[in-house]
Order: structure tokens, then sequence, then C-alpha cells
């Protein structure tokens, strides 16, 4: 069998805008027609593909599907730009990445290829062993994980490390830690976490001083430059990545709870094993990018 041209272009709509009211006004159709498009093709695939709630979501089977028609719509608008079809309009690219690499290395790396590039990023966010599951989910492309096993028809590729410390304001030190850091203290003293899937100073914490989440107050700031300020100006200490914590110890704005101890996080580079061109040259410019600022795998 083949897929049906307008099955699919339903199915897709209604995959990334949640909705088939939404999915109906961008093909110009009928909720009706795009309900009646979708129970085709599952008729002629023989699975659901998408979960009817709000917002729809993708089945197994229907990520899958996703995942092979994002891959062909590169495929297809990256031909298109090559013979001088639809040159103006940019190829959308979907990519995971977690916030700290947004937050630091990587829109400096993108910058020059994105301006030579006939290219549109959509970067979704979320931590960094999670942005895997986006990929498997068809959400995106490629993407940034802390994840060293590549998915089934992906490759991986090591981008190195990212060093985090424990780190606070000297006048939240003096207040909250002035005997070192305790565990009496750290019981007591407001930590900070990104949001609720951040793990990195809830493990470092259990690593050194054995206490576990819910033993301690914590406050959430899920963005990465009010995360780094909150820290400065002494709402809670924290766990910061060297790209954004350097300038702070250098200059006397933040000071190491923990002299000499710290987390590494690796991360690598996922994709397609079977990619456009213009997919695998970001790659290769991401994956540059990040071996000369990240430290060694």
């Amino acid at each position: 069998m083949s897929l049906d041209t307008r099955q699919c272009d339903a199915f897709l709509a209604a995959a990334e805008t949640g909705s088939f009211e939404l999915a109906a006004a961008q093909l110009n159709v009928t909720p009706s027609a795009i309900s009646q498009r979708l129970a085709a093709l599952e008729t002629a695939l023989g699975h659901p593909l998408l979960i009817r709630s709000r917002p729809c979501r993708a089945t197994a089977a229907g990520q899958r599907l996703l995942q092979y028609l994002r891959r062909a719509r590169l495929l297809e608008a990256e031909f298109l730009a090559g013979t001088g079809a639809e040159h103006d309009t940019p190829v959308q690219v979907a990519i995971a990445v977690n916030n700290d690499t947004l937050g630091t290395w990587l829109l400096p790396a993108l910058a020059d290829f994105l301006a030579q590039e006939n290219m549109a990023i959509e970067i979704i966010l979320d931590d960094q062993t999670y942005t895997y599951s986006l990929l498997e989910k068809g959400l995106a492309l490629a993407g940034v994980s802390s994840e060293p096993q590549p998915m089934r028809g992906c490759t991986v590729q090591p981008l190195g490390v990212m060093r985090y410390r424990l780190l606070a304001s000297r006048a939240f030190k003096r207040r909250w830690f002035p005997d070192g850091f305790t565990r009496e203290a750290a019981r007591k003293a407001p930590v900070m976490f990104f949001d609720r899937k951040d793990k990195l100073q809830a493990d470092f914490i259990e690593r050194r001083l054995g206490l576990l989440p819910g033993a301690y107050p914590v406050h959430y700031v899920p963005s990465s430059d009010p995360f780094v300020r909150s820290i400065t100006l002494g709402l809670g200490y924290g766990m910061l990545p060297a790209q954004q914590y350097r300038d702070g110890l250098e200059t006397g704005e933040l000071v190491d709870l923990c002299p000499g101890e710290y987390m590494d996080v690796p991360l690598y580079w996922h994709a397609w094993r079977v990619q456009s061109p213009l997919l695998e040259r970001l790659g290769q410019r991401i994956v540059a990018a990040a071996r000369g600022e990240l430290g060694p795998d």
C-alpha cells in the first residue's frame, strides 16, 4: 500500500497542533474532514494513531508515523529548495535541547550557520534526561541529550561534558553555611531547582549529605538566566555549569560551597542515520562547537 497524502497531512496537522479544529484551520478544511481522513488512515494502517484527548496525542504507532512524515517533509522541502522551487521558504527543523545548552553555547554556534542556510529552527526545550524521548515521539528530528545510547535508526556523537558546581552568593554562604556545607544547615537553607524534572541538586545533596528531596526547602525557577540571577541575588544556592559560573567565581560574586567537588553531565548529539544534507551540516556545526566549548568526554 502507499500512504495517502491528504490523510497524512491531516494526521500531521492534528499531531502538531493537538487539535482537530486547529488542524482543520491549518489545512483549510472542516474538523469533520480531518476526523474522516484520520480514521481512514488508521483503518488502512490497522492501528490507532491519535489519542482523542485535549490536546490529542500520538500513540506509539502514531509516533513512528510522525517521525517518518517529519523526516520526509524535511527531505522534500530541501529538495525543492535545491531546485529553486519555494526558494524563499526556509526549511523548518525541530531540535530538542536542554535549557543550559540553549542558555550557554548553542545560539553562538548556530548564528552564522542560520545566516548562511535557508533554515528555520524550532527549539524544543526539556531536561537533558528527557530530550531523548522527544525524538522517540517524533517531535524533534535531532537533539542534545545525556543518553549515550542511540535510538533505533539513529546515530549518536559525544559532545563533551558540562561541569556543574554547587554555588551561592557570599552573603548567602555567610547566613546559611557559616560552618560549611553541613547536613543541619542544608535542612534549612533554600536550594534552587530549575523545575521538578531537575535532579542535579537533589543528586548532589544526597551524595554529599545523604539528604533526600523533601528534607530541605526548594525554590523553582524554570528559566536559565533568572535561575543564575536567583543564585547571585541570594535567593538560594544551586548547581551551575562552568559556562555560567566562571565570571561569578572570578569576581567573587559567587562562592563554591564544596570546593573540589562537582558533577559532570555528558552530552550527546542524536540524529537519524538517514538524514538530509542540511540536517547533517547542522549536526556537524553543533558537534564542532560543543567540542570546542565543553570539557572532554
